[in-house]
């Protein structure tokens, strides 16, 4: 198939890999403009776009898709389908309309639950059990579309928003070309919009720990942040940052510090919840111990 691609981070490589093995014709792929980063702010390309140039394939990073150039060059580029993965804006009719079979979506949930920008995290914060990749043909709304193929798969216990998106990122490259082989042959299925819920952008203020939750809530907050936005809580005027913690049995006063001698346990609302691993600003992460060691951490301090 003669295929444009869109798509931005990482999440969307391995389908952009995947399409190539196949040996479809991508004729190009499109992305967000790159963004200065680092403190030099250095302008730097979307994964997708170093990738496509490794590959030798053109791109385009327009920064208006609604109306001018990018529109007309997609509507006369005569692609069959325009396959589109975390690509991050708002395609309208103009765009869904110009290729020949319209717009193929991969999308990581199982629609029409966690519809948006952040499905990964939010259905691990949420603290479900399974999820999975959807593949669908966009219409106009918001993850609204007709699903193609759906697969399934287990949540790990412990595993993290970075974990499960490496994951689904693969799940979904597989579950893009079954859907192209048999495109002929599937029969797309209306969504039942009544159960659709909602997975928006994390901002940084949805990694803060709240301590008066309960321990496998706060648990479920810190894997569903990490490794982004962050999960993080006060100590000391300081923002400190936490990457890995498992719950435990404890009881006391919210956010306060039970022990702080080999292990860093901290109360919540219903139990406790030990730091294994975390980050203070301009330090390295480590193990708690460090931490304990490094700063002199008191029972009896305050979090939070």
């Amino acid at each position: 198939m003669r295929i444009i691609f869109m798509g931005t981070p990482d999440f969307a490589v391995p389908s952009l890999n995947a399409l190539v093995e196949a040996g479809h014709d991508v004729i190009c792929v499109v992305a967000q403009p790159d963004k200065p980063k680092g403190r030099g702010k250095k302008l730097v390309s979307p994964p997708t776009i170093e990738r496509a140039r490794a590959l030798g394939i053109p791109t385009k990073q327009p920064k208006r898709i609604r109306r001018g150039p990018f529109v007309e060059w997609m509507q006369a580029a005569q692609a069959d389908v325009a396959v589109v993965v975390a690509y991050g804006r708002i395609l309208r009719p103009n765009l869904l309309n110009a290729p020949k079979r319209g717009c193929i979506n991969v999308h990581a949930s199982l629609l029409p639950k966690y519809r948006g920008a952040a499905p990964i995290h939010w259905a691990i914060i949420n603290g479900e059990s399974k999820t999975g990749v959807c593949t669908m043909q966009m219409d106009v709304g918001m993850d609204t579309g007709d699903v193609l193929i759906r697969r399934e798969t287990n949540i790990g216990s412990e595993e993290t928003t970075g974990e499960l998106w490496t994951r689904l990122a693969h799940i979904g490259s597989t579950a893009l070309i079954e859907t192209l082989a048999s495109i002929d042959q599937i029969s797309p299925q209306p969504q039942e919009h009544e159960l659709a819920t909602h997975a928006p952008m994390l901002q940084k203020s949805d990694g803060c720990i709240d301590w008066q939750q309960e321990a496998h809530t706060i648990f479920n907050r810190v894997r569903g942040v990490t490794p982004f936005p962050g999960a993080w809580t006060i100590f000391r005027g300081q923002k400190l940052k936490l990457w890995t913690v498992r719950p435990v049995e404890a009881n006391g006063t919210p956010g306060t510090v039970l022990v702080a001698k080999k292990k860093l346990i901290v109360a919540t609302g219903s139990g406790g919840i030990e730091i294994q691993e975390a980050q203070l600003p301009g330090k390295k992460r480590g193990l708690a111990i460090n931490l304990i060691n490094g700063a002199r951490i008191q029972v009896g301090e305050q979090l939070g």
